[in-house]
């Protein structure tokens, strides 16, 4: 059974192990005191929010929210990371955590709708997008992160050319 909720004190060192996991496979690397920090801020409660996914008693997936002015509704949420340890993958935590940020918007009334679920996970990155089903995909269309290509920075030069 997957259990959701607020990260714990003793969560610290299990959240770092798979905030460090979520950052090598984007090829982003942090340094030591990055990782102290973002704890500290998701600790405070105030303006970085997170979840946790919990498998059997063990934290297995994270994901990092935040909520923000929006131009046309009042307020948005905005789901900044998302990742299920990789050897716990496919047992939904990753679907649970991105409906409970649903949850969480949809009670702030983040979502600028009348009130349906479904509009509520509109704003949420990554929750409504589907990919189309392809060797190591989930039943859900949307891919393991296994399956996907890490994104690779692009140099762009300043001033564009004419």
């Amino acid at each position: 059974m997957i259990e959701i909720g607020p990260f714990r004190p003793g969560d610290r060192d299990a959240w770092e192990e798979l905030a460090r996991g979520y950052k090598a496979f984007y090829q982003d690397p942090m340094p030591d005191e990055a990782y102290e920090q973002t704890w500290r801020r998701l600790a405070a409660g105030t303006e970085l929010l997170g979840l946790g996914a919990r498998l059997e008693g063990r934290l297995a997936g994270l994901a990092h929210y935040f909520f923000h002015p929006a131009f046309w509704s009042g307020e948005a949420c905005y789901l900044q990371d998302l990742f299920v340890d990789e050897t716990l993958r496919g047992q939904g935590a990753g679907r649970a955590l991105i409906e409970a940020v649903a949850a969480a918007a949809h009670e702030r009334g983040a979502d600028g709708s009348t009130g349906t679920r479904r509009r509520a996970t509109r704003g949420l990155a990554c929750s409504t997008t589907r990919w189309p089903a392809s060797p190591g995909s989930s039943a859900t269309g949307i891919p393991s992160r296994a399956a996907r290509t890490p994104r690779t920075p692009r140099a762009r030069a300043w001033p564009p050319p004419p």
